[in-house]
């Protein structure tokens, strides 16, 4: 069905970020009710909206089960770990960006063995690399990887992971963040024991709660697991398979929210269609970056739907606080840079807009750096340098 796009009231601006991000006038809406966390109502919203989940698995989701978490996606990313990996388990995590390695401080914390392939800002872990860590270490009992790293905006290659960790008898578990809801994880085409994600990403709800889609049967040998009461995954599912209440409060306003925002996923059309809505929204914002000059960090074959670095340019004038507060006052919250080595920043693609905002989103970065002096947007050439000597070292 056609997509409805709703202008900002009272001044908001569309955040251009990869979540919190903007959403509809009725998931808002959705708020305006108080539930009773103990009342069957909730319960049966709580009910809906894990089955509604599992049914975005598609063919084979059956086996799984959802497992709402309060906290944010990195509560619940330390929640699956912390469960699902045994106290003598060892984890080989894939990192290529912060959340790779906010993973491994998890696992690092809570005591477990870890293992990192770090792959720096540029490229994303590959199968053949995961085999042979694999083959190398018996020990490893399990493959961490990120489906979307949002510091770069890499989309890394979850089903030749996937499938080098099932050869291999290993069993894998998905931070899906950024990209879950509008990325396909289907049991029927890749193995793995859990995934996690955030009802303020690409279902488009609001902050507040993450959720686990975890195997049942993996989910039911986890109990006495977990290293914390409050991020135990196995005992608020034993819980909600009992009584159908979670463990704690819920954030009863933000499930209410999620929910609505469930609804209007299927509306849209799913998975594939947020995706391609998405995927829409980075095609025109790449491109029209590009055409003002703006060089993207990855190459195209990684860029993800979800969000798109851009470096920094050259040009004295440009800096980012001033393009920040300027793009802000046009109305468009833009999203820090998160690398090591080089200045950047980000521009988020999702949310509840379209490739018409977008060509605002261009329209107000042309007027910006016009405003600013900046002559060119193109990025110095010590940065591309050292992302070319990066390359050719990995490469060679």
């Amino acid at each position: 069905m056609p997509f409805p796009i709703e202008p900002p009231r009272m001044g908001e601006p569309w955040l251009l970020t990869p979540g919190p991000l903007s959403t509809s006038y009725a998931v808002k809406a959705a708020m305006l009710t108080d539930w009773g966390s103990w009342d069957a109502d909730f319960r049966d919203m709580t009910a809906q909206m894990r089955a509604m989940l599992v049914d975005l698995l598609g063919p084979g989701g059956e086996a799984y089960t959802c497992v709402p978490m309060q906290g944010s996606g990195s509560y619940c990313v330390e929640a699956m770990l912390g469960t699902l990996v045994p106290r003598d388990g060892h984890a080989l995590v894939l990192a290529n960006g912060a959340y790779g390695q906010r993973a491994a401080r998890q696992m690092a914390q809570m005591g477990r063995a870890c293992t990192v392939l770090d792959k720096g800002d540029y490229l994303p872990p590959r199968g053949a690399e995961v085999t042979a860590l694999l083959a190398a270490d018996p020990t490893i009992t399990h493959v961490v990887a990120i489906h979307c790293e949002t510091s770069s905006g890499i989309l890394n290659p979850l089903a030749e992971i996937a499938k080098a960790t099932e050869r291999a008898g290993r069993r894998l578990l998905i931070d899906s963040m950024s990209a879950f809801g509008a990325v396909p994880v289907m049991p029927s085409e890749i193995a793995f024991d859990a995934v996690v994600s955030s009802a303020n990403k690409c279902i488009e709800g609001v902050p507040g709660f993450g959720f686990v889609l975890a195997g049942r049967e993996v989910l039911a040998a986890a109990q006495g697991r977990a290293h914390s009461v409050s991020l135990d995954v196995h005992a608020q599912w034993a819980e909600l398979e009992r009584s159908g209440q979670w463990r704690y409060t819920p954030p009863t306003h933000a499930v209410a929210a999620f929910l609505q925002a469930l609804h209007e996923h299927a509306d849209e059309g799913g998975v594939a269609a947020r995706g391609a809505r998405y995927a829409a929204n980075r095609n025109r914002l790449v491109g029209g970056m590009r055409q003002q000059g703006f060089e993207t960090l990855l190459a195209d074959e990684w860029l993800s739907p979800v969000i798109t670095t851009f470096f920094c340019p050259a040009d004295p004038a440009f800096a980012f606080a001033d393009f920040y507060d300027r793009m802000k006052a046009r109305g468009f919250i833009l999203y820090p840079g998160k690398l090591t080595v080089v200045d950047s920043f980000r521009v988020g693609t999702i949310g509840r807009f379209d490739t018409t905002v977008i060509d605002q989103v261009l329209t107000a970065t042309a007027q910006s750096l016009h405003d600013m002096g900046v002559a060119s947007a193109a990025p110095p050439a010590a940065a591309l340098a050292e992302r070319a000597k990066f390359l050719s070292e990995v490469s060679t």
